[in-house]
């Protein structure tokens, strides 16, 4: 069956200022983040609400102020995938055979003191162990968290639950 152009997706670059110490990775941008060009641009994920519960900042300002306060908290955010096919926005949809992980060999060498790689849901963590460490120059030395997922989707946990999970995770910063 051959690709359908309309399901392709391509990812963000990443949002990193001069030091992070923690990476939180997704898997691929929603159609609502690539029509934003933002990450987490659905107003119902949990993303941004968290963020903010747990650095002290305003959930309502502008996106760039919202990404200027996790960069001042050593903070950086990127997805696993560079691109991939999928229809709609669920990560369950991802055509397996599609997937174009990104250059974490040149992330890496650009920010050593990164300590602590916080997957957002089972599945980013799965295609990082399975097609990005094995490609990776040097043996990781950074903690490598599973959260759960901040998607509506994922909506079987208490927003307070995972906002103290997420909270925890960067106490291991």
């Amino acid at each position: 069956m051959p690709a359908d152009p309309d399901n392709d997706v391509t990812g963000l670059p990443p949002v990193v200022g001069g030091q992070p110490v923690a990476l939180f990775l997704g898997n691929a941008p929603s159609v609502l983040s690539l029509a934003r060009q933002q990450y987490y641009g659905n107003p119902r994920n949990a993303f941004w609400p968290i963020m903010a519960a747990v650095f002290g900042f305003d959930v309502t300002v502008p996106y760039l102020q919202r990404v200027a306060a996790l960069q001042q908290n050593g903070v950086a955010v990127w997805d696993v995938l560079a691109a991939c096919e999928r229809p709609g926005s669920l990560d369950v949809d991802i055509v397996s055979d599609s997937i174009r992980v990104n250059d974490f060999d040149q992330f890496l060498r650009a920010h050593p003191g990164l300590r602590s790689v916080c997957f957002n849901g089972a599945k980013a963590q799965a295609i990082f162990r399975r097609q990005v460490l094995p490609m990776l120059a040097a043996t990781p030395t950074f903690n490598m968290i599973q959260l759960p997922s901040t998607s509506p989707a994922h909506a079987g946990m208490p927003f307070d639950e995972k906002c103290r999970l997420w909270r925890q995770s960067l106490l291991q910063t």
